[in-house]
């Protein structure tokens, strides 16, 4: 099936799950009208559309090959992302006075949502150099970024983030990458990373790399990893580019998915040392390297989002095609559509591309709150709530990508199995997302760890406060088709509460808190989600939208066949600590 970039749903979800019409109403986007917001995410859809979408299997078949330090990616990509940074969508997000659009960071999600939905390999280059741009804004030198960051911006040039090494992946502490003070203002960088997404690639003459390393007085731990750029080629005084800087890729790794995306193995000082510049302060480069961190894991949530859509775009294609046994009432064959069983397959997997994609946005929006409301308390709690999203919105965004993905396969029956549809290269792309950025299970230990005790507990209070007016307002509208939706909604609201307090109260042993983090998390988004939906449905009953059968279908299925979930999601969290030690677990688990 040709993949439709789904616009129109798109801006009703950020407009109402998202609240970006109320930040607009707010006077919080003044130079950004519904018009002008919605013709450029039509033009983003179309650039979706018609040019990464039709090399999405090019780069999952052809993928990228390296041939003595250089890396060609597969036929057409090169173009395509030439034509992209040549059309302005790198510069959304950056300011003004480096070449950037400073439009909001909702507009930017929306399209990530799309650039994924076309290619997730493809999205990963640019995901990467938006990352870079606020690093470098907020902590490089003004020579910098007077040298880098308007050809960084304008797409001319690409960056990466270079954490992982061999012993090094989640525990950031173990790193061995090392830099030498060259007395000159400079550093010599000498190690190897590993995992480096577009870490050598065709699409630009210079990339620009954010690498993580140790001086020889820094102290152990994450507190002595300090952060350097280092150019693959040199730029002189002119803006001319120089000679070829230390670093070499020497390999690319084979992976399960995202072929297109050339995952590379780094090399530093082979020949005497790569020359860096320090970003930030020394000792401090963790602290610079998470200014990134945010946007860059709302946008791996968002990858979810993208891919899930994709393979329900496939699935619901398929089922109305696809001809299988008769359903009841049916003298001959009918649509796979029409079996109960399909059904409710493709309503979960509408109904978890529309909860995470609500999630996302919201996110998105809280961000620009925090960065434009006039009032220093109100900025202080719209990032509080931010952040409280973030690893929600990645966590659950992925873990929906893969089981939506996987689904998809499910519909298509022997056909999903094959290549032939598209539908094992969704799933085979969407495993990597809860893996990388910070791994699902740290952002379930970031949520409750740093993320619920944010102003003593009073932000996921407001929260949850939140919810439950969403809920009060379903159940107050009684509207036509909703059924149970604000009862069983409400269930789930009651169990996050009871789960919340439970985590938090001030006697709980960290290893009990810990063991139940994950199930916290998944009940925290099928809550969030749920909402979303439902606030979706009464947007569109409100203004007689002509979408409001499906979203009030969406927002009661999603009630009534998936939050339910909530409450032993809640005991999981409260009573399932136990289950995870002792002598016996030991012996089960032993090699």
């Amino acid at each position: 099936m040709a993949y439709r970039a789904p616009v129109a749903e798109m801006l009703f979800t950020l407009d109402h799950a998202g609240g970006f019409a109320a930040a607009c109403d707010a006077g919080l986007f003044p130079d950004l009208d519904a018009a002008t917001l919605s013709a450029i995410l039509e033009e983003a859809g179309a650039f979706a559309t018609e040019v990464i979408a039709p090399l999405n299997k090019v780069g999952d078949v052809e993928g990228a090959t390296l041939l003595d330090g250089s890396v060609t990616t597969a036929t057409g990509w090169a173009d395509a992302y030439r034509r992209w940074a040549s059309a302005g969508w790198n510069a959304i997000l950056a300011e003004e006075e480096h070449g950037g659009q400073a439009l909001p960071t909702a507009l930017w999600a929306a399209t990530t949502d799309l650039w994924a939905q076309g290619s997730i390999a493809f999205g990963l280059c640019p995901l990467l150099s938006h990352g870079a741009i606020e690093c470098l804004a907020r902590h490089a030198s003004e020579d910098i970024k007077a040298r880098y960051l308007k050809r960084l911006v304008s797409g001319e040039w690409t960056a990466t983030m270079n954490l992982t090494e061999p012993q090094a992946g989640s525990d950031l502490a173990l790193l061995r990458a090392r830099a030498e003070r060259a007395g000159d203002g400079t550093y010599r960088i000498f190690g190897q990373k590993i995992f480096i997404t577009f870490g050598e690639h065709d699409f630009a003459d210079n990339i620009l790399h954010l690498v993580l390393a140790r001086l020889p007085d820094a102290p152990e731990g994450t507190r002595g990893i300090s952060l350097f750029l280092v150019p693959k080629a040199h730029v002189e005084d002119d803006g001319s580019l120089g000679a070829r800087n230390d670093v070499v890729c020497v390999g690319i790794e084979e992976k399960l998915g995202i072929h297109g995306s050339p995952t590379c193995t780094m090399v530093y000082g082979e020949n005497g040392g790569a020359i860096g510049w320090l970003v930030g302060e020394e000792h401090r480069g963790l602290a610079c390297m998470f200014t990134m961190m945010n946007n860059a894991r709302l946008a791996v949530g968002l990858q979810g989002v993208a891919v899930a859509e994709r393979a329900t775009q496939g699935a619901l294609a398929y089922a109305h095609d696809r001809r299988q046994g008769k359903a009841a009432g049916s003298a001959g064959a009918s649509p796979i559509v029409a079996h109960p069983d399909v059904r409710r397959m493709l309503l979960t997997m509408r109904a978890l591309t529309a909860a995470a994609r609500g999630i996302c946005y919201r996110a998105a929006v809280e961000t620009d709150r925090a960065r434009l409301l006039p009032d220093e308390g109100e900025r202080k709690a719209a990032h509080e709530r931010a952040s409280l999203l973030i690893p929600i919105a990645k966590a659950f965004g992925t873990d929906v990508g893969c089981e939506v993905a996987s689904l998809g396969v499910q519909v298509h029956g022997g056909m999903g199995f094959v290549e032939e549809t598209g539908a094992a290269q969704h799933l085979r792309d969407a495993r990597i997302a809860p893996i990388y950025e910070g791994t699902n299970g740290i952002q379930a230990i970031d949520l409750v760890t740093r993320k619920l005790p944010q102003s003593g507990g009073a932000t996921v209070r407001a929260e949850i406060a939140y919810l439950r007016d969403v809920v009060a307002r379903v159940a107050a509208a009684n509207a036509e088709g909703l059924g149970a939706t604000g009862r069983r909604l409400g269930e789930a609201v009651d169990a996050l509460d009871r789960a919340t307090a439970w985590v938090m109260a001030p006697d709980r042993a960290p290893a009990d808190a810990l063991a139940g983090a994950t199930p916290y998390l998944r009940l925290f988004g099928l809550a969030a989600g749920g909402v979303c939906l439902a606030e979706e449905a009464l947007a569109a009953v409100r203004t007689d939208d002509a979408t409001g059968p499906t979203r009030v279908a969406l927002a009661r299925f999603f009630a009534e066949n998936l939050a339910t979930a909530a409450d032993g999601l809640a005991l999981t969290v409260t009573e399932g600590a136990g289950a995870l030690g002792g002598d016996a677990v030991e012996a089960a688990l032993a090699v």
